[in-house]
């Protein structure tokens, strides 16, 4: 039986001028299911994921999503298709409301017209955004806004949520809080792709998973089979990895 890959990454390159970020990279993200990108700093990740969602053109190869390529296509486009981003919690609108955030995740035509379902499942995933609604996100702690990134994402009903550095700079225990929410978005049929530096998280919360080194892929496979030792020796670059 074939594999129903969502979205896919195929033999990207990506430059910022001559520096070359991103060097033929080819991932597939299977639908319904939970896939990490792990990385250390520098590694790449987040040029991957402008370069997904459109933000930096890629130098060669493409992005598919449902069968079609949607390499030359806008980033709001890719969006109203389906893929939407939750950034690091720090990326907010610190001068809008908790509600007027949310609102800016429905801003297509279609997310408007489920404003109010939308609205009520975010608040159902993140009870405390509803009791914080009305106040300005500047006040929101470090976890809350991480909170208010995921919840955002889903305000745009998206099939696709890239979740980026989600757990950066948050104490061990609201971690945990957020990537069972993420369990649960995951559960409703939404495609889920973590990218994070933590390599223990990432294997435990994904079904497969890719390690990515100075913009490379050097090892991928189901999370539940990756042997730990080596995905860190890849992580760090140790050995043949280097």
């Amino acid at each position: 039986m074939s594999i129903d890959y969502i979205l896919s990454v195929e033999d990207m390159n990506v430059h910022y001028g001559d520096f070359q970020a991103v060097f033929d990279v080819s991932m597939h993200f299977e639908r319904g299911k939970i896939i990490s990108i792990i990385g250390s700093n520098g590694a790449g990740k987040s040029t991957l994921l402008n370069s997904i969602m459109g933000l930096h053109k890629q130098s060669s190869g493409r992005i598919v999503f449902e069968g079609n390529d949607v390499s030359s296509l806008k980033t709001s486009k890719r969006v109203g298709l389906g893929v939407s981003m939750a950034p690091e919690g720090s990326m907010i609108f610190e001068s809008m409301s908790v509600m007027e955030n949310l609102l800016m995740g429905a801003y297509l035509k279609q997310s408007k017209a489920k404003r109010d379902e939308l609205i009520e499942k975010v608040f159902t995933l993140f009870p405390i955004l509803n009791e914080k609604s009305g106040q300005l996100a500047t006040f929101l702690s470090g976890g809350q806004r991480q909170m208010l990134a995921l919840a955002r994402a889903i305000m745009s009903d998206p099939k696709v949520i890239i979740c980026d550095e989600v757990s950066l700079g948050l104490a061990p225990i609201i971690i945990k809080d957020i990537y069972e929410r993420i369990k649960e978005i995951n559960s409703e049929g939404v495609t889920v792709v973590l990218v994070e530096q933590e390599v223990k998280r990432s294997l435990r919360y994904s079904d497969y998973s890719y390690v990515i080194v100075k913009g490379k892929v050097v090892m991928e496979g189901a999370s539940k089979d990756l042997p730990i030792d080596e995905v860190k020796d890849a992580y760090f670059g140790i050995n043949k990895y280097a």
